[in-house]
């Protein structure tokens, strides 16, 4: 397959490869084109749709948290699929990072780093300076992010205390954290 001309934009819907995020049938998506903002109460079935198809908690999941996501959608005028979400619970200066999913179509895309980075951001805003996170199979991909593996006996009480902690997530899920700065790439 030839390359894609960044020049070209196509707002008719998408699919991609996970390697490439290359031209198919039904359009090209470009990482430029992701946009993130902050969920909308409108967002909570695609958000548990996606959760649920990933196999990811959605157990716990009320209105609150809900308002504690972000969502990435392919940008232009005619596309407006949320394609990624991930969620945050705070409790001071330490987050959760909790339910990180990308659509399986777009995965490998940038969406779930630029997911990160917009969460990172948010945090530092709100004065969260140590994310912590649980993840069956998504270690590799936090670790390229700066988190790092960490014995589920160093977590914080806040973070050992919540529903995602000790119950929703397997005891062999692991446990990361990572501090963000101000100077972090967000």
């Amino acid at each position: 397959m030839p390359p894609i001309d960044p020049a070209i934009r196509l707002d008719l819907g998408f699919t991609a490869t996970r390697s490439a995020c290359a031209l198919t049938a039904k359009a090209v998506v470009y990482r430029a084109n992701w946009q993130v903002r902050a969920a909308a109460a409108a967002d909570s079935t695609r958000i548990v749709s996606l959760l649920a198809l990933a196999g990811l908690p959605v157990a716990d999941l009320s209105e609150k948290i809900f308002q504690r996501f972000l969502v990435a959608q392919a940008g232009g005028v005619r596309s407006t699929e949320i394609v990624g979400a991930i969620g945050l619970e705070s409790f001071s200066a330490t987050g959760l990072l909790r339910s990180l999913v990308v659509d399986e179509s777009v995965r490998g895309c940038g969406v779930g780093q630029l997911l990160v980075n917009a969460l990172e951001k948010r945090s530092l805003d709100e004065g969260i300076q140590n994310l912590w996170l649980l993840t069956i199979d998504a270690g590799g991909f936090f670790a390229s992010l700066g988190f790092i593996e960490r014995a589920r006996t160093e977590a914080p009480t806040a973070i050992a205390s919540t529903a995602e902690f000790s119950d929703l997530c397997p005891g062999d899920a692991v446990l990361m954290s990572k501090t963000i700065l101000a100077t972090s790439q967000v």
